[in-house]
């Protein structure tokens, strides 16, 4: 009789299946990718099958690893039923849209001490309104982002809790005029042109604020890039338009890059966490926690003096 297949390595599948990208995957588990690697093979070890055509431009499924999807989504979904049957609830799946945001990671980090025995699982789907049909569908249960920037019909079905305005800055060439200087006026960005996500299906809520922020300033909205998965194509779109990047205080650094704070006035990033409406997961209230928790200790919903928020942002966040 064959040994039964662990559901971690099953996991590890359908996750890479998703993805058709290792490292995409790997930061959905939470895990390195090395090990994520190592779990595929070993599933195609013992299922004696090669799962994947891995070439250094892409990642697809063959034959076989389409035949095995359903059955493996079958039986994490047995589990995750038997988990909860038993009086186990499954793992909440919490998006911190990319890896490199701090105040997600920070939330997830601190329901993870207050919530010992439950599972959180790290997800990243890369902005809210491409989380928000994840969110409704039931695949993920809990992201982070702009509430007030998604469309009506999404905003119905979810609910959210205020947890940061996050101070933006601009991520600028280490060569740029503007890079010497410890801040950058909002009136200095004037003639420049600055890439904010424009024409990504995922972050419309994001380059939405930036059209509002630079509206009567002379700031000019880059237009749609190739869309970069991943930190290295993301610089190297950058290093070849050489345009300013809007962002937030704690985004990660990047290589000949400097992230500098946006002042006069210091606009503000207003960050949720939100979740699907009628979701009841103990792990969910432990998440909850936290971000009063972190929010309350870093001072997060604390608004600066002239703090500049869109007037329907100021609504959505004060409503909670």
């Amino acid at each position: 009789m064959p040994a039964p297949v662990d559901p971690r390595l099953l996991r590890a599948f359908v996750t890479v299946a998703e993805e058709l990208h290792f490292t995409r995957a790997a930061a959905r588990l939470y895990v390195a990718q090395q090990a994520l690697s190592r779990d595929v093979r070993r599933l195609e070890r013992e299922l004696s099958s090669e799962l994947f055509v891995r070439t250094t431009r892409q990642v697809t499924l063959t034959a076989d690893g389409e035949r095995l999807l359903p059955y493996a989504r079958a039986v994490l979904q047995a589990q995750d039923d038997l988990l909860a049957a038993a009086g186990q609830a499954r793992p909440l799946l919490v998006d911190l849209n990319s890896p490199g945001l701090a105040t997600p990671r920070r939330v997830l980090h601190r329901a993870r001490e207050l919530a010992p025995g439950h599972e959180l699982m790290a997800r990243y789907e890369s902005g809210l309104t491409g989380a928000a049909g994840e969110l409704l569908a039931g695949r993920i249960d809990a992201s982070f982002g702009r509430f007030a920037g998604l469309a009506p019909a999404l905003r119905a079905g979810l609910d959210h809790q205020p947890v940061r305005y996050e101070p933006m800055a601009v991520v600028l060439p280490e060569d740029h005029r503007l890079a010497a200087l410890p801040e950058v006026p909002l009136a200095a960005l004037a003639g420049e042109t600055v890439y904010a996500g424009a024409g990504n299906p995922r972050t419309p809520e994001w380059t939405d604020l930036a059209r509002s922020l630079f509206e009567g300033r002379g700031i000019v909205l880059a237009p749609p890039a190739p869309l970069a998965v991943g930190d290295e194509e993301f610089q190297r779109i950058m290093a070849r338009t050489r345009h300013p990047v809007l962002a937030v205080i704690d985004f990660p650094p990047l290589p000949s890059m400097v992230l500098r704070p946006l002042v006069d006035p210091i606009p503000l990033s207003p960050l949720s966490l939100v979740w699907r409406k009628g979701l009841v997961h103990h792990a969910l209230d432990a998440l909850r926690r936290a971000a009063a928790v972190v929010a309350a200790e870093e001072g997060w919903l604390r608004r600066p003096v002239g703090g500049w928020l869109p007037d329907r942002d100021t609504v959505v966040m004060a409503a909670r």
